[in-house]
């Protein structure tokens, strides 16, 4: 849906607009485009289209599919055909709801998968030939920080620390925060995990008919986490008190989707949301001992997430049996969002240094 810049769309248009800023900065730095940032990870392919708003942004397009680009790549280190082909047909509608939308800034970005297949270099050259897109490989990294960006409006500055978790498909992502006066957070320390729910369901198979193969997955992923908790200490911090744990991704918010009891999964309802750790525990126990089949059946799971689902509630696990927090605040956002963000600090600081350079141009036609 279009929105109208008109004042006389009514009181709810008003509304909307109220927070632009004076008409001699509109069409100055951020407020001079519209933005896209494309997330393609090892199992989704996600884009969110977006204008400015004071502060942040508003939302003006999405997109999201499960493509599996990482699809059997853990065993024989290459992209499949046919996922490369699922995700350039992904890749194709994002590219055209952007062109529709007048997209002038964006950013694309490849996660973990790309970073470990061993044809990625001639995936990138085929979406740049048969899409028009240039995506950018970030770093283990660089997706942590972006994650944590995305994600900072969620942050409860009441509390010293906050550990922030991005569960994805080939990799998991944590990032030990200090929370800071003014919001300025120092990053105390981060690692990649090289589990995601693809990687550890195709290194493990289906174990929920074992018990005993669960653990073993948890037991996996319990290894890097304590190796983190090892070098920062995360678990005295949680016995003080005053510790946030975050989490963002496809896991945390199915899981979310099944406590509340949701027909359809609803973003409004789970973003932000709050989630006792007893309780997520709990359906994480419970669906890693049923059949596919039951677990398809939840509405918030289906038959896309029915087989990856269990893998994402063994890395929770893994994470609580470390860290056992009270609650766990849900994030239905993540990197695309850190993408936006940084696009429009980068039009800024283009504005300003344009206006710099503007002023000390006059200031020299004076001094002459």
């Amino acid at each position: 849906m279009t929105l109208s810049n008109s004042p006389s769309k009514g009181r709810d248009n008003k509304r909307r607009y109220r927070r632009k800023p004076k008409s001699d900065g509109w069409y100055k730095g951020r407020w001079s485009h519209t933005y896209g940032a494309v997330d393609l990870g090892t199992n989704n392919c996600r884009l969110l289209v977006a204008k400015p708003e004071a502060g942040s942004f508003r939302v003006i397009d999405s997109f999201s599919r499960i493509v599996r680009l990482g699809e059997g790549v853990s065993q024989s280190g290459k992209l499949s055909d046919e996922a490369i082909n699922r995700t350039i047909e992904a890749l194709n509608v994002c590219a055209e709801k952007m062109d529709k939308r007048g997209v002038s800034r964006m950013r694309c970005v490849a996660t973990e998968v790309c970073r470990m297949a061993s044809n990625s270099s001639e995936f990138l050259l085929r979406v740049k030939e048969e899409v028009g897109m240039d995506l950018d490989i970030i770093t283990t990294e660089e997706e942590a920080t972006l994650a944590m960006d995305g994600c900072s409006p969620l942050l409860d500055y009441r509390n010293r620390n906050a550990l922030v978790f991005d569960i994805g498909g080939g990799s998991t992502e944590l990032v030990w925060l200090r929370l800071g006066r003014g919001r300025q957070n120092e990053i105390l320390g981060w690692t990649s995990i090289p589990y995601g729910v693809v990687s550890l369901t195709e290194r493990h198979g289906d174990v929920s008919s074992s018990k005993a193969a669960y653990e073993d997955m948890i037991s996996d992923v319990a290894e890097h986490v304590q190796r983190f908790e090892e070098a920062h200490g995360i678990a005295e911090n949680i016995h003080k008190g005053r510790v946030q744990m975050l989490g963002t991704s496809g896991t945390v918010t199915t899981l979310a989707g099944v406590h509340f009891g949701l027909k359809r999964y609803n973003r409004r309802r789970v973003d932000g949301s709050w989630l006792k750790t007893s309780k997520m525990i709990e359906i994480c126990e419970r669906l890693a001992t049923s059949d596919y089949a039951a677990r398809a059946k939840e509405p918030c799971i289906g038959e896309e997430r029915a087989d990856l689902v269990v893998s994402g509630c063994a890395i929770v696990q893994a994470m609580y049996n470390a860290w056992p927090v009270r609650k766990i605040r849900v994030a239905d956002r993540g990197v695309r969002e850190g993408l936006l963000l940084g696009l429009m600090k980068e039009a800024d600081r283009e504005m300003e240094t344009l206006d710099k350079a503007s002023a000390e141009a006059g200031s020299d036609k004076v001094v002459q």
